[in-house]
């Protein structure tokens, strides 16, 4: 299976930030079994995850934090890249 994902480490924190379908983001229950689906290929670290709408306007689900830092910034400032798990 290949996902697209961006490793990132932004103010000393490391997380990763996966690409799923918007309706996986929309289910508190979906994504927290995709979010546990993605911790072997990103080891001890955040995951977020992150949906889209037809618009391309993004949701993301994960630690809070994280989701308000990736609320502020351009989803092409982050090193997206396609993994194979």
């Amino acid at each position: 299976m290949q996902i697209d994902a961006a490793l990132v480490r932004e103010q000393g924190v490391t997380f990763a930030v996966v690409a799923v379908k918007k309706h996986v983001v929309d289910n508190r229950a979906q994504a927290l079994s995709a979010a546990r689906s993605f911790a072997s290929p990103f080891p001890n670290v955040p995951i977020v995850l992150m949906g889209q709408d037809n618009s391309g306007h993004a949701t993301f689900f994960g630690r809070q934090d994280i989701v308000r830092f990736l609320s502020r910034i351009s989803l092409n400032r982050l090193p997206w890249k396609r993994y194979n798990v």
